[in-house]
C-alpha cells in the first residue's frame, strides 16, 4: 500500500497547535474548594504535553502544572490540566489518535502520526482509542478527521504573537477541560 502524502500546511496546523502550549502554566484557583481557606504554592512539575520530530529528533513540548496546598486543611490541590485522566500526553494529541482512528487502524495511526511528526507508539494509540472518553468533535480537513482541539489551538497561536503569552483559561476552553470528564467514565477498562 502507497504511503498517503500530507499537505505540509495540515503538519503545520498540528505542530503550531502543539507547540502553542509549550510552557504554559496551569495552577489552582487563590482559595481552596473544599474548605475555602488560603491557597499557597505546594510544587511545581513539567508534564510532557506532546513529542514531536523535529530536525529528525525529538522535540518535547512541556506544561508546567503548579499545585497548591491549603493553608487552613492541608489538602493538596491540583489544577485542571489539558489531559484527560489516565493519560500521558496531552488531550489533543489523544484526539488525534481517536480521531485518525476512525479511518484506519491503530498500527497506520501510529505511523501517520510519525509521518506528520508527532510521536506516538501504536500500542499506546491502541489503548487511548479503548479508553471511555467523551465522543470528540472532529472536522474534516484535507480528507481527514482532524479534532476540534487541534484547530482551536492552532488559531490561538496569532494570539499567543500578539500577547507574548497564553493564558491556561483559554488552553482548557481550546481542550473542552479535558480533565472534568464525568467520574464515570475516568475509569479505563483494563
Amino acid at each position: 500500500m502507497r504511503s498517503r502524502k500530507f499537505p505540509p500546511i495540515l503538519i503545520n496546523i498540528i505542530h503550531t497547535a502543539l507547540h502553542t502550549c509549550e510552557g504554559v502554566r496551569f495552577y489552582a484557583s487563590d482559595t481552596c474548594g473544599i474548605c475555602g481557606g488560603t491557597l499557597s504554592g505546594y510544587d511545581e512539575r513539567k508534564k510532557r504535553f506532546a513529542l514531536l520530530i523535529e530536525d529528525d529528533k525529538p522535540c518535547p513540548v512541556q506544561v508546567i502544572i503548579q499545585r497548591s496546598a491549603c493553608r487552613s486543611c492541608g489538602k493538596i490541590v491540583v489544577p485542571e490540566e489539558p489531559f484527560y485522566p489516565g493519560t500521558r500526553i496531552g488531550s489533543p494529541v489523544v484526539d488525534l489518535c481517536r480521531s485518525l482512528s476512525l479511518d484506519m487502524p491503530c498500527s497506520r495511526v501510529s505511523a501517520n502520526l510519525q509521518r506528520m511528526g508527532v510521536l506516538v507508539d501504536r500500542w499506546t494509540v491502541r489503548h487511548y482509542t479503548s479508553m471511555p472518553l467523551p465522543v470528540i468533535p472532529v472536522m474534516e480537513l484535507f480528507g481527514m478527521q482532524i479534532p476540534l482541539s487541534i484547530i482551536s489551538l492552532s488559531t490561538l497561536d496569532g494570539t499567543v504573537r500578539d500577547l507574548e503569552y497564553l493564558d491556561m483559561e483559554e488552553v482548557l476552553t481550546a481542550c473542552n477541560y479535558p480533565s472534568k470528564i464525568p467520574l464515570s467514565l475516568k475509569q479505563s477498562d483494563r
